[in-house]
């Protein structure tokens, strides 16, 4: 079991007296709780985390709680904590979010801590955000005309929703993690507003067609496709940190294997990223291009450490094994089906225009347009980084070694496309070896020596990189 820090334990108490305080008043003798209201919200609210208790109804509604609708990833169901702010009164709303809270799964211990943790968070923030619902006259807006003028106390509800959840959370942080207090909070809110704000106008429709002549059943057929739709986003977000996971872990290895390239990987996808922008290529391509440049070298995993890192030259036999590494990394990343064109690109990305490359020899436009834009970028960043073999060559060198190489080698549609991006947003060389990075911006200053040898890929640019 983790050891909870005593700052964090300190700060969780504190959280949960406030939210105590909170909620006292619902219970205290005279108070006119609406229980009925609060019951059915703080059990369609626990509802929505069974699929996180339930391997088969997680399996069937796509894995845990939708952490997706949670801006910052409590795996709560916002749009009824907001629901309940605009419904109940302050206290009421904060007892709403106690049991969907402690009843969701925790993936990490202490598990008794983190539900406790979560439970204060919620209730301090929807009862929040039904004071600030109240403020600006939410329940007599309600009982009214809703619309246009109910989105005033929604609007203020997710606001303050969002700025208690965002405090809470850097403190935790700062406590539990010991993150730097001025780091702790950065992004937080900016990465939760826009969420909270559209979670705020589905909980709005279903307080309107709550207090409505069709009670609740009408607001809960409101919130069930957006509690499906959450859960679709979480997925999809929740797959998509495991793409980056999975990539991270592949470039990781390729770096701790081969010291003379590390960080090579980051910067081929970064200049392939450039290129694809100028060649007015779409998102979803773009991703493709970034994935395709940070795991060109994967196949280098399947190279002998003591050829990738022999200090001097190479002999025949080893150039022909690492001029296997493409294939290699087909292979590993073969059965990886979310990299579409990238695999085409980690194969191809030695071939030449003109046929003379490896592995198969294409030529033109038989090299896929992936391949032939990760081709340039490669070779301009082995050409602007120093390693332990080569120095680093100025960008404008770099740019006229690629023009020279144009037609032969490169495509000249990636080169120009290349050349544009770098005087449209410059570019910092970076070091791969032990040694402080230059920076450096493209100008039209002379070139240096030529050094085709080091864009040819069967040549000095010999660690396939």
């Amino acid at each position: 079991m983790r050891r909870i820090p005593g700052p964090a334990r300190a700060y969780i108490l504190c959280a949960v007296v406030g939210a105590g305080a909170f909620a006292l008043p619902a219970v205290l003798p005279g108070a006119d709780t609406p229980w009925t209201t609060v019951a059915l919200l703080a059990g369609l609210h626990a509802l929505s985390e069974m699929p996180g208790r339930s391997p088969i109804l997680g399996r069937l509604l796509g894995g845990s709680a939708p952490a997706g609708s949670a801006p910052v990833g409590s795996g709560s169901f916002y749009p009824v904590l907001f629901a309940a702010a605009l419904l109940l009164p302050p206290a009421g709303a904060a007892l709403a979010a106690v049991p969907a809270a402690l009843l969701g799964r925790v993936d990490r211990r202490p598990a008794g801590v983190r539900r406790v943790w979560r439970a204060a968070r919620l209730a301090l923030a929807a009862g929040a955000a039904s004071a600030a619902a109240a403020l600006c006259g939410g329940p007599a807006v309600l009982a009214g005309p809703a619309l246009p003028y109910a989105l005033v106390p929604a609007a203020a509800a997710a606001l303050t929703c969002c700025l208690v959840v965002t405090a809470l959370d850097g403190g935790i942080l700062a406590t539990a993690e010991r993150i730097p207090v001025r780091t702790a909070w950065r992004g937080l809110l900016s990465g939760s507003l826009g969420p909270h704000l559209v979670h705020g106008l589905a909980g709005l429709t279903a307080a309107v067609l709550w207090r409505s002549p069709y009670g609740p059943p009408a607001a809960l057929l409101v919130l069930l496709p957006v509690y499906i739709s959450c859960r679709v986003f979480a997925r999809y977000h929740r797959e998509q940190g495991a793409h980056r996971s999975t990539i991270r872990a592949l470039v990781q290895a390729v770096d701790i294997k081969d010291r003379y390239t590390r960080g090579h990987s980051e910067r081929v996808g970064r200049a392939s990223v450039l290129i694809a922008r100028e060649l007015g290529m779409d998102g979803e391509r773009l991703e493709v291009l970034r994935f395709a440049g940070i795991l060109h070298d994967v196949g280098k995993l399947g190279v002998p450490t003591r050829v990738l890192r022999k200090d001097g030259p190479l002999t025949p036999e080893e150039r022909r094994v690492i001029e296997l590494h493409p294939e290699y990394g087909h292979e590993i990343v073969r059965g990886i089906g979310f990299l579409g064109e990238a695999r085409d690109a980690i194969l191809h990305h030695h071939e030449r225009l003109d046929g003379s490359g490896y592995p198969y020899g294409l030529a033109g436009r038989q090299i896929p347009e992936v391949a032939r834009v990760v081709a340039v970028a490669d070779a301009f960043d082995a050409m602007t980084s120093t390693r332990s073999y080569s120095r680093a060559r100025p960008v404008p060198a770099a740019v006229e070694e690629l023009k020279r190489c144009a037609g032969t080698q490169f495509d000249p549609r990636m080169v120009r496309a290349l050349v544009r991006a770098l005087e449209r947003h410059g570019w910092e060389t970076a070091v791969t070896a032990d040694e402080p990075a230059v920076p450096a911006q493209p100008s039209r200053g002379r070139g240096g020596t030529p050094a085709r040898q080091e864009a040819a890929p069967a040549a000095r640019h010999r660690r396939g990189g």
